[in-house]
């Protein structure tokens, strides 16, 4: 499982072909949320906590030491298969790595489950749906985390 967490001062995501409204987050994370070949709940569970715990708000002397729930912030968690894309050999990427999506979509939502009950109010994408995702990214600060190094 991958997840790219960016600090964003605020951040939307739009449905152009469902009629399901914008949703949308103020200061907080956006989280696009990629699962792989071997991931199980446990691993969602560990990641989500992982994010969940990051301390990636400034103090009053500059460092990263405030969390989501620190700044009353909220998460954006959107559904990322390319996430997974290898484009090692040639210009067009396999997705081989990624999870079929009837696999991923319980781990993208217990993800979600996890994330909530531990850092706080969670706005989510449509999973397997087309999205438009617009942010402004706070710094920037944007993280890469992977289970394979959890």
């Amino acid at each position: 499982m991958r997840a790219l967490v960016q600090r964003v001062s605020r951040a939307s995501v739009r449905f152009p072909d469902l009629p399901t409204p914008e949703r949308a987050i103020g200061r907080g994370f956006l989280i696009l949320l990629g699962c792989g070949k071997g991931d199980t709940p446990e691993l969602a569970d560990a990641l989500a906590k992982k994010c969940a715990g990051l301390r990636l708000f400034p103090d009053e002397q500059g460092r990263f030491a405030k969390g989501l729930t620190d700044i009353s912030g909220s998460a954006l968690i959107v559904s990322q298969f390319t996430l997974y894309g290898n484009a090692s050999r040639g210009r067009r990427p396999d997705f081989m790595e990624a999870l079929p999506g009837p696999e991923a979509e319980p781990l993208y939502k217990r993800f979600a489950e996890v994330f909530a009950r531990e850092g706080g109010p969670v706005q989510l994408g449509e999973f397997g749906a087309k999205m438009e995702v617009e942010l402004v990214n706070d710094g920037p600060v944007t993280l890469w985390l992977d289970t394979a190094h959890l």
